[in-house]
């Protein structure tokens, strides 16, 4: 290679990383600065090794707790899966800082609807911060659709519909905003639906094993965390600019000399984010 242009290249290489080390300083002390705040700001909230569940169940008790979840409950203890378990809460209003505490604790959440699921406000609002995960933080999420209709779960329609209009009576439209945004997108999730199972002990042995699988593949991306290569910040810029929430087809290059990491930027990036997604396909590195 000419000195020249290798002189050129290492300069220029010189400069990317400076800004780059100033950036991270500047994002540092603004992480600082909002960490008092509830809002999912650090990826450590959700992403992180100190996991107390692998699973939480969202469901309507009153509905499933004694027959179908039990069911599934026992799937899980089979299997040796550890499921979050509210038999001690007390069920107030709102969701209480415990219960967002064990969301984000848990590694994948499975919402089991149901005919009356939608009649809980407590119900409603844990739907909400699950699907804040999914989308900020990749969570994996697994819908069931015990005996009710998915499209009636997604447009609020047919007695699920009905039983979610009364739910919503007095409460602010922000607050029924915020419901129909998670249930229509919850909904769009490829799920299990009671209807296609002709033998239930299946149906919760298929649900049991398609977790346990699931817990798996996510034990074997640890070796990708935030606290060995600093992932949190490559992550949290490159989902700015893929800018997810868009129904934009963006494309994003990585550049840089070799051994810098982009090849486990980019694993890592695919690992985190495509649960979210129905079809994916392995990541391409070059």
């Amino acid at each position: 290679m000419d000195s020249s242009l290798f002189r050129t290249i290492f300069v220029t290489g010189i400069g990317f990383l400076a800004l780059y080390i100033s950036n991270q300083e500047n994002r540092e002390h603004d992480s600082f600065s909002s960490s008092s705040s509830l809002r999912l700001s650090s990826p450590s909230l959700c992403l992180s090794n100190n996991w107390t569940h692998d699973v939480f169940p969202s469901f309507h008790g009153e509905d499933v707790r004694k027959d179908f979840l039990s069911h599934i409950q026992k799937g899980f203890e089979r299997k040796g899966i550890r499921q979050f378990n509210d038999n001690e809460m007390e069920r107030g209003e709102s969701i209480s800082f415990q219960l967002v505490r064990a969301i984000r604790g848990s590694k994948i959440a499975v919402v089991l609807f149901s005919k009356n699921y939608a009649s809980s406000k407590w119900c409603l609002d844990e739907l909400v911060e699950i699907m804040k995960c999914r989308r900020e933080f990749g969570q994996i999420v697994i819908a069931v659709f015990y005996k009710v209709d998915p499209s009636d779960i997604r447009k609020q329609t047919g007695d699920f519909g009905k039983v979610f209009r009364k739910t919503c009576a007095g409460k602010t439209n922000e607050e029924i905003r915020r419901w129909r945004v998670a249930l229509a997108e919850v909904a769009a999730i490829a799920g299990y639906h009671s209807s296609n199972w002709d033998n239930e002990a299946d149906m919760v042995e298929n649900i049991a094993t398609d977790v346990s699988k699931k817990l798996t593949q996510f034990r074997r991306s640890i070796d990708f965390n935030y606290d060995l290569v600093g992932m949190g910040s490559h992550l949290e810029e490159m989902r700015r600019l893929l800018y997810l929430d868009s129904d934009e087809v963006r494309m994003i290059g990585i550049w840089g000399l070799p051994g810098v990491g982009k090849s486990t930027i980019t694993r890592f990036l695919f690992k985190q984010l495509s649960q979210r997604f129905n079809g994916n396909v392995q990541a391409g590195v070059d």
